[in-house]
């Protein structure tokens, strides 16, 4: 069986750059308040031993995970099947990769389902949620929200109360409509 030799740590990157374990964690972290000099002898220390931040440590300091959960009230059947899905989570992940953010697809299909995706989410894995496909009367938004994640939904929830507490993307559907019998008619 091979060893894999150790990972490089914060204090073998300062060692090699000859500056202090607070300088590596501050070029490393883009703060500012370091000579554009040290910066690059970091740098170049990091580049050359292949130094990678850990993530959990990082994580127990910035109380920040980097990821955000994307949680369909469908089958996995339909949400790998539909082009509606592959379009919303091709985006998503887009936008959140721009933001050194991962997705975390999390897939509901009945009551048991939901109570594990409530334990996810309060387990504090995630620093939000992006909730679509919701269905009239469903448990799940209630879930998630008091699971304490920032939440947007893919839809208006049935319960919301118009009080500005429920943060959502919708289209409008019946403006739509509207607009498209008017158009008709007026041909």
């Amino acid at each position: 069986m091979t060893e894999t030799a150790p990972r490089p740590t914060l204090e073998a990157v300062a060692e090699r750059a000859g500056v202090s374990r607070a300088t590596v964690s501050r070029v490393v972290n883009g703060a500012h308040g370091v000579r554009d000099a040290l910066a690059e002898r970091v740098r170049r220390a990091v580049e050359e031993l292949g130094y990678v931040p850990n993530h959990a440590a990082r994580s127990l300091v910035t109380r920040r995970h980097q990821a955000v959960a994307v949680v369909a009230a469908e089958p996995e059947t339909r949400v790998f099947a539909d082009p509606y899905f592959a379009q919303q989570l091709r985006g998503i992940s887009k936008e959140l990769t721009a933001h050194d953010n991962q997705l975390v697809l999390l897939l509901t299909e009945g009551r048991e389902d939901h109570a594990r995706v409530g334990r996810y989410l309060a387990g504090g894995h995630v620093d939000g949620a992006l909730v679509f496909s919701l269905h009239l009367h469903d448990p799940l938004p209630g879930l998630v929200r008091s699971a304490g994640v920032p939440t947007v939904f893919g839809g208006r929830p049935d319960w919301d109360d118009g009080r500005g507490d429920v943060v959502y993307v919708d289209s409008d559907n019946r403006g739509g409509a509207r607009s498209a019998v008017q158009h008709l008619a007026g041909l």
